[in-house]
C-alpha cells in the first residue's frame, strides 16, 4: 500500500541548470543520486528519501532552486496565497504528471504547488 502524500508539506525541488547532462555527472558522482529522463530538457532526480528535478528550459538564477510543495486542492490553496498576501505569478497549468501553479512570497521567494491531474 502507498503512503498518500503529505498535504502541504515541501515534496519537490526544481534546478534551473544549463546542462543537464553537467548536472547529472556532478550530482551522481558527489552525492549517488541516480536520474530519470523525461526528454531533453528535463530529468528528475532521486536522492533515497526525496525528489526533485534538473529543468534546462529556463534560465539558470542565483535565488536558488524551485521549492514545490504538494497539494490536494489546488484552487483552494491558490485562494490561501494570495489572501495571505502571496502573488501569483504563473496560474494553474498542466504539466507531464499533474498540474501546479507557481506564486512569490512577500520577500519575493518563488515557490510551486502541485498536484496530480
Amino acid at each position: 500500500m502507498e503512503k498518500p502524500r503529505e498535504d502541504r508539506r515541501i515534496d519537490y525541488i526544481e534546478f534551473n541548470v544549463a546542462d543537464i547532462a553537467r548536472s547529472k555527472a556532478f550530482y551522481g558522482k558527489a552525492f549517488g543520486w541516480t536520474f530519470t529522463d523525461f526528454g531533453p530538457d528535463y530529468c528528475e532526480f532521486s536522492d533515497g528519501h526525496m525528489k526533485g528535478g534538473f529543468d534546462a528550459t529556463g534560465a539558470v538564477t542565483l535565488g536558488g532552486p524551485l521549492v514545490v510543495l504538494y497539494g490536494a486542492d489546488l484552487a483552494n490553496i491558490l485562494g490561501g496565497v494570495e489572501a495571505a498576501g502571496g502573488d501569483i505569478v504563473k496560474p494553474i497549468f498542466e504539466f507531464p504528471g499533474g498540474r501546479r501553479f507557481h506564486f512569490n512570497d512577500p520577500d519575493g521567494y518563488e515557490l510551486a504547488v502541485w498536484s496530480e491531474s
